[in-house]
């Protein structure tokens, strides 16, 4: 069955026009042309056996009944059918992180925060994705929406919701508060431990690389007599300045600057595992 699912469904239907109208075509099959096939074009021609796992069928008889119709046994059917392929089509964990939430041409993620992320964990944690959904209120509802459906259909699936430390609608908020939150809240939300995604971007270990790979030269006295605390200063509208620390005399939008930047940040440097500690730890 080498060939693609539209050809394998054309096929059967070829097959069962063939046929008389007294005869019978029996079908073994993980295939899901055919199985797609049955469940739709010919459902009302056609019984599925479903072969459960716990059946002796080579020692003992046993009654073999066609399945109904339903949702649930498809899913099972189909499940079986996509086997160790089902990573293929659906991540192992989906986080729901703040940004942007209207996906561009072709369902392109068009949130920073999650393009950010999914730059700098793409290699280590494949089976992650990260998706934008929106400020701190619509992640909760939309996670759980997601939540209460993609559950049903992939089973295995963990959701998870990634919230900036400026969750408190502009208010200050600390370690402890941050602590008091992931201990009040569900066990799948998470909460950045630097303010937000800009305060991991300029790190000065991100920017120093940066500049290197670009052969930019980096002011480092300038940078440090600013930031003066880079786990809580507001750095988000500070982007200009810190574009002017590397030197940077091109035109680049900020979006693209902190794009740019995420590209730099590997496995070994201390934000990236400040980062990891944050998103896949619960730290």
């Amino acid at each position: 069955m080498n060939i693609n699912t539209s050809i394998q469904k054309n096929l059967l239907l070829e097959i069962n026009r063939l046929i008389g109208d007294n005869c019978q075509i029996w079908i073994t099959t993980h295939s899901i042309g055919f199985l797609r096939t049955l469940q739709e074009e010919l459902k009302e021609q056609c019984h599925v056996i479903k072969f459960n796992d716990v059946l002796n069928l080579a020692s003992k008889a046993h009654i073999l009944t066609p399945m109904k119709s339903s949702k649930a046994n498809w899913k099972d059917i189909f499940e079986i059918a996509i086997d160790d392929l089902a990573h293929l089509i659906s991540p192992s964990r989906i986080i729901y992180c703040e940004g942007r939430d209207t996906p561009g041409n072709n369902g392109k993620e068009r949130g920073l925060d999650a393009q950010v992320f999914n730059n700098i964990f793409a290699e280590k944690y494949h089976d992650t994705l990260f998706v934008s959904s929106g400020g701190n209120t619509e992640l909760d509802q939309r996670s759980e929406i997601a939540f209460a459906i993609l559950s049903k259909v992939f089973s295995s699936v963990e959701i998870n919701v990634l919230k900036d430390r400026d969750m408190a609608s502009g208010k200050k908020t600390s370690e402890k508060d941050r602590q008091l939150y992931l201990k009040n809240n569900p066990d799948n939300h998470r909460v950045l431990k630097r303010w937000e995604i800009e305060n991991y971007l300029y790190d000065k270990e991100v920017l120093k690389k940066h500049c290197l790979k670009n052969s930019l030269a980096f002011n480092e006295n300038d940078y440090d007599s600013f930031v003066e605390n880079i786990e809580d200063q507001n750095l988000k509208d500070a982007t200009g300045r810190i574009k002017n620390f590397c030197n940077l005399v091109c035109s680049i939008t900020p979006e693209k600057f902190k794009l740019s930047l995420s590209e730099y940040i590997s496995e070994d440097m201390d934000v990236y595992k400040s980062l990891e500690l944050c998103i896949f730890e619960k730290k």
